[in-house]
């Protein structure tokens, strides 16, 4: 099991026919991925050759690729001044899943293609600013990195793409279901309350990994839905204990503001809600290989 993506999911990529598209589409092949077509306004008709004599079909739309595919996730590779037209087109041909890639999309287009999304309310949209999601073994939309880690119980969601990373290394032993990074932005489409139900509800999850950074109030709206709703064992790292007040740190979300939004009081709300928390990614690691050595045993 898996959430959000699984083997049967058909991948597009719009924006495939740039460099980073074509990059990342050929890694998301080589992790057996199902890339169905790639879309590039203008370019409807033309094929792109990847390894192996793949030949990927190019759309003028998301409309005429979901039509000819029957595609149900898209992966954005667009620039930001683009992104907001590009996840209106995904919306309205009605893709389940869209995946935006791209950092530095105004708050504003994000705030207002999410609220487009919601009121449409047939796609789930990851990021703006995210490195996508992964379900080793089966699918991987996105950049993450596919070989460092393996399929297993453990569910992951993360405000840091390099964290997740990191976090899938350190835990590469045990394994995943399902690893998805949501990006950092100020406004995101799915939150860690949207990861953590799902994994809730996927009997193949068994505890769940929780990385959060200083800025807004995420986290300890986290805790509060896992006071309340989750039963699984919850481990949690927030990152950003050192940081200056009032300093953006790396994302555009990660500021601190007064008592607002720092990494010890996510600490606390996180603990006070039966989370464990650990204060390095390594130690969040061996909090949960723990907690996997006590459901085994």
């Amino acid at each position: 099991m898996a959430i959000f993506l699984d083997s049967d999911s058909k991948v597009i990529v719009q924006g495939m026919t740039g460099s980073e598209g074509r990059k990342h589409t050929q890694r998301m092949l080589r992790s057996g991925t199902s890339i169905v077509g790639g879309v590039t306004p203008g370019k409807g008709g033309q094929t792109v050759d990847f390894e192996d004599g793949v030949q990927v079909p190019v759309f003028g739309s998301v409309a005429e690729a979901v039509e000819a595919t029957g595609a149900d996730v898209t992966v954005i590779f667009v620039p930001a001044k683009f992104t907001k037209g590009a996840v209106v087109e995904a919306v309205d041909a009605g893709i389940p899943l869209a995946v935006v890639i791209t950092e530095g999309v105004p708050v504003k287009d994000t705030a207002e293609l999410y609220t487009y999304a919601a009121q449409a309310g047939t796609t789930r949209l990851v990021g703006p600013n995210c490195p996508g999601l992964i379900s080793p073994g089966q699918s991987n939309a996105g950049i993450i990195p596919a070989d460092i880690t393996k399929a297993g119980p453990i569910g992951l969601v993360s405000k840091s793409g390099t964290l997740t990373y990191q976090m899938m290394f350190e835990l590469r032993d045990v394994g995943f279901t399902s690893c998805v990074g949501i990006g950092g932005d100020p406004v995101i489409g799915t939150t860690h309350i949207d990861c953590l139900k799902a994994f809730e509800e996927d009997p193949d999850t068994l505890a769940i990994v929780m990385i959060g950074e200083i800025g807004g109030d995420a986290e300890e709206r986290a805790a509060d839905y896992i006071r309340e709703h989750v039963t699984k064992p919850v481990v949690g790292y927030v990152a950003g204990f050192t940081a200056p007040e009032g300093k953006t740190m790396g994302h555009a979300g990660a500021i601190v503001s007064g008592s607002s939004g720092t990494a010890e009081a996510k600490k606390e709300a996180l603990e006070a809600a039966g989370v464990r928390v650990g204060k390095t990614p390594s130690q969040t690691a061996e909090l949960l290989h723990e907690i996997v050595r006590g459901l085994q045993g």
